[in-house]
């Protein structure tokens, strides 16, 4: 079956706004929707897996080099292959963490993020992307604007290096999807418990 090509933006944007959706339309064949501030249609290329970003960094080498991530605040937010999504509900039951509450957000088809910003430096990117870690004044250059800690890089297809149920890697030759989300819950339940241990004790 035939696919028709995502329509693409008109080239020489007038703002920001319409060079970074013109970017991510031209250069990557993502889909936006209309509006500002420009959004990113999911499970069309990727879904999204969200996980607080000290839970995110150590999940980090369970990822190819080439993996786009991208931090809003304290979030981060990690890319998966399309329809990955729908899975983390059976993976975490298969790998028994039942009802447990994870600070795990898995966006899917029909959902939207905000597109991060254009990566900073674009001009010295080689085959592997440098990773910026969240510092204390925020992630990036703009505080409170989502930016890109790996970013996907133009004329390359970022969708390859994407974990998904399909692909095995690792010890075991556990599908990818699986090892991540197993990853993720393990250190967003850590991260829980260290906040919890931080509170002060409550008398009455």
């Amino acid at each position: 079956m035939s696919t028709v090509p995502l329509p693409r933006s008109p080239l020489g944007p007038d703002g920001p706004a319409d060079r970074l959706r013109g970017w991510y339309e031209n250069e990557l064949g993502w889909a936006t929707v209309p509006g500002e501030p420009v959004r990113l249609l999911v499970g069309e290329c990727f879904d999204v897996l969200e996980v607080p970003a000290e839970a995110g960094l150590p999940a980090l080498r369970r990822l190819a080099p080439g993996t786009p991530v991208a931090v809003l605040g304290d979030r981060m937010r990690l890319l998966v292959a399309a329809g990955g999504a729908e899975e983390v509900p059976g993976i975490l039951r298969w790998l028994e963490w039942g009802a447990l509450p994870v600070d795990l957000r898995a966006i899917g088809a029909g959902g939207l993020i905000e597109a991060p910003l254009l990566p900073t430096d674009r001009g010295t990117e080689q085959d592997h992307v440098q990773e910026r870690r969240p510092g204390p004044n925020g992630p990036g250059p703009v505080q409170g604007a989502a930016v890109w800690m790996r970013p996907p890089v133009a004329g390359r297809e970022a969708q390859a290096s994407l974990p998904t149920m399909s692909a095995l890697g690792g010890v075991g030759g556990a599908p990818d999807l699986v090892r991540l989300v197993g990853t993720l819950a393990t250190h967003c339940h850590r991260a829980r418990l260290r906040r919890a241990s931080a509170q002060p004790l409550a008398f009455s």
